[in-house]
């Protein structure tokens, strides 16, 4: 191995040399991870309000908070309720902490599930173009970024492209980011976010 690829660059050599860094980002995530603790209390209340557009299957697995250190490079959170993942039939809205980006949630289904609120969500056009959600338009459902390939603005489409976007794809991911900066008013906006995901289902 090159002597040269193990050298630390200044840069590095400050970081790897305080401490502080780590001890920080630990307390950091522990924040985040507080957070979704309380937003998944908060879920419970609001799926047991609205269970009955729920199929009970899609209800048994209890909401979980799973943690990670490289989607992309960087350290994430995520909390899935209600949570149902077969291998062929998905139905979760997944919030999700991501370090140095952004806080999103997202409604994910796919598989017979898909097919049970495709339409409702299709109906819905008007009311999802106007709150700023963007769909998922990747070939590999399980990307959570918010890049051009892989996120676009439902505003970005007509009512039809919309439908027909929703209707020829395998999975339908309709989801919201939430800037880091509004780290303090993140629960009250992602609240609000599960309730309108959860609501499009009634249709």
């Amino acid at each position: 191995m090159s002597g040269a690829k193990i050298r630390l660059s200044e840069k590095e050599m400050e970081l790897v040399t305080n401490a502080e860094v780590i001890l920080t980002k630990n307390a950091i995530i522990e924040k985040a991870k507080t957070l979704l603790t309380i937003l998944q209390t908060a879920a419970e209340e609001v799926i047991k309000t609205y269970s009955h557009l729920f199929p009970a299957a899609t209800l048994l697995p209890h909401p979980k908070i799973s943690r990670g250190e490289n989607y992309r490079g960087l350290p994430y959170l995520i909390l899935d309720y209600p949570r149902c993942f077969d291998k062929e039939n998905i139905l979760a809205i997944r919030t999700m902490f991501w370090w140095g980006n952004y806080f999103s949630i997202t409604l994910h289904l796919s598989g017979k599930y898909k097919e049970q609120y495709q339409q409702k969500i299709i109906a819905a056009f008007d009311a999802i173009a106007a709150s700023g959600l963007f769909v998922g338009i990747h070939e590999n459902q399980w990307e959570h970024h918010f890049e051009k390939d892989n996120y676009a603005a439902v505003n970005d489409f007509s009512a039809t492209e919309f439908g027909e976007l929703i209707q020829q794809q395998e999975f339908l991911k309709l989801a919201k980011k939430i800037p880091l900066t509004q780290w303090d008013d993140a629960k009250n906006i992602i609240l609000v976010a599960y309730g309108n995901l959860v609501k499009l289902l009634k249709g």
